[in-house]
């Protein structure tokens, strides 16, 4: 579990870069910052540090401006802190909660091309991670919800549904509108996955089976 910076500390996450997680600071604040979770250093020359999940949280809870006064100002509910993509179907965001959330998308979304980075002996963000292939379908909506496309809501609408399928390796997602189920199919293979149309023979109604590239 991750444990909670000090505030020399908070100032070196608030300073990481705002796109890769890349970290500057002492080596014992760094140090430090690896024996709480927040940042890992990566294997390969020259060893850079970059934020954890659990560092980007923290960096985009402290960015969020202070709430209005008043029993109104209570902060979105996300799961008790732990982030989870959107796979079409939940509750809709509640209003005024969307920057909020897509703060927390940006930041689970860079902190898994970390993962990627980290993971992989040419430090590649190109392919999914292993992670990412025993998520299927979290690994899946997480790369559609960070390029900016809509989940369906609870009654159904035309917003991208992800789903597991029989195939242990393959997620279908659903979408009535033909442009934006093209558009999925582009996203997910911007973000390493292979996705092809399919048919489903009894409805006749189109989705993709998209699988993660081994290569």
């Amino acid at each position: 579990m991750a444990l909670s910076p000090t505030a020399a500390q908070r100032r070196v996450i608030d300073a990481a870069d705002p796109s890769t997680g890349r970290l500057r600071g002492t080596e014992a604040q760094l140090a430090a910052l690896v024996k709480r979770g927040l940042a890992f250093r990566h294997p390969r020359q020259p060893h850079d540090h970059f934020l954890t999940p659990a560092g980007h949280r923290i960096r985009d809870a402290d960015a969020e401006p202070d709430p209005p006064p008043g029993p109104a100002a209570a902060r979105p509910d996300t799961g008790g802190g732990v982030f989870a993509a959107r796979v079409g179907g939940e509750e809709d965001v509640p209003d005024g909660a969307g920057t909020a959330r897509l703060r927390e998308v940006r930041g689970a979304w860079q902190g898994l091309l970390e993962l990627r980075r980290m993971t992989r002996p040419d430090g590649s963000t190109e392919l999914p991670c292993t992670w990412e292939r025993t998520h299927l379908v979290r690994a899946a909506a997480l790369a559609l919800e960070a390029a900016g496309h809509r989940p369906a809501g609870p009654a159904g609408d035309d917003g991208y549904r992800v789903r597991a399928t029989p195939q242990p390796d393959a997620v279908a997602v659903h979408q009535p509108d033909a442009a934006a189920l093209r558009e999925c199919a582009a996203t997910l293979e911007r973000a390493g996955w292979q996705a092809g149309e399919h048919t489903e023979p009894r409805t006749r109604t189109r989705y993709l089976l998209a699988s993660p590239r081994k290569v």
